[in-house]
């Protein structure tokens, strides 16, 4: 596997010579549709693309959750448009480290669809700007790809795979969340019974970057399948496990926000 993340001075030397590449902006706010969209107008970095977290990393909230995974032929859909094809390398970013629209895609992008060559650029943003890297407010003008992926379903579960199966779970939401102290998002507090909590939060340094991976092989638990709130921050998780050069967790698409939407299957406070 290569490595999942592209430091600012890496990606502004690529760009510099003129590799080829795809940069996509993956900045989103939850209960914002419009944020991440209009933060990329603003200001992005050279040569990007938005892609949106509610139009292209999800399907409309419902079954499966607030953010389920959208069709096989709707991502492909927004891949083609956006020009990505296996022998041109992916970067992400977002400006929150990864734990939000970036990690999700790299999920998507690297995992399930499996594209060869994606990249999370560490620190996002505001490494790309503390290294002095400017930001350009023009659209670019994208060739349309033709790729249609294999998709990878095994890397993926249900709630009623995880009734089948009892893995071992890792949950991404902060501790106060997991304990059911406080939801702010979600009807119900709590968690899936017998899951442990690692929050996304506690992969980066207080820089937004993530931790060195030693730490983070030691650090990150035992887990078969990785959760969040809405399968979003679970993925960063899941990066943080290949940061880290462990086996990969599957992960609960739906989490927590499908997993209560039947009161029949148990939660924990």
């Amino acid at each position: 596997m290569i490595d999942p993340l592209i430091t600012a001075d890496q990606l502004r030397h690529a760009i510099a010579i003129g590799a080829p590449l795809r940069i996509l902006d993956c900045r989103a706010r939850l209960g914002d549709p419009e944020a991440g969209r209009d933060r990329w107008r603003q200001g992005h970095l050279p040569g990007s693309q938005h892609l949106d977290l509610d139009r292209d990393l999800a399907a409309p909230p419902g079954e499966g959750g607030r953010h389920p995974l959208p069709s096989r032929e709707a991502f492909t859909a927004s891949l083609q448009r956006l020009g990505i094809v296996p022998g041109v390398p992916v970067v992400l970013y977002d400006d929150m480290g990864g734990q939000l629209a970036a990690a999700r895609a790299w999920w998507m992008l690297a995992r399930w669809a499996g594209h060869p060559e994606v990249r999370v650029l560490d620190g996002g943003l505001a490494a790309w700007q503390a290294e002095a890297g400017a930001l350009d407010t023009e659209a670019p003008t994208l060739e349309p790809g033709d790729w249609t992926p294999s998709f990878d379903d095994g890397a993926w579960v249900t709630a009623e795979d995880l009734r089948a199966e009892s893995p071992s779970l890792v949950d991404a939401r902060a501790e106060a969340r997991f304990r059911g102290e406080e939801e702010p998002i979600d009807p119900v507090a709590g968690h899936i019974p017998g899951a442990r909590c690692h929050p996304s939060a506690a992969n980066l340094t207080a820089e937004g970057r993530f931790r060195p991976a030693a730490v983070l092989a030691r650090e990150l638990p035992e887990a078969e399948v990785a959760y969040c709130g809405s399968g979003v921050t679970a993925c960063h998780t899941i990066l943080a496990y290949a940061v880290a050069g462990r086996p990969l967790p599957r992960l609960y698409a739906g989490s927590w926000s499908d997993w209560i939407r039947d009161p029949q299957r148990p939660i924990e406070r």
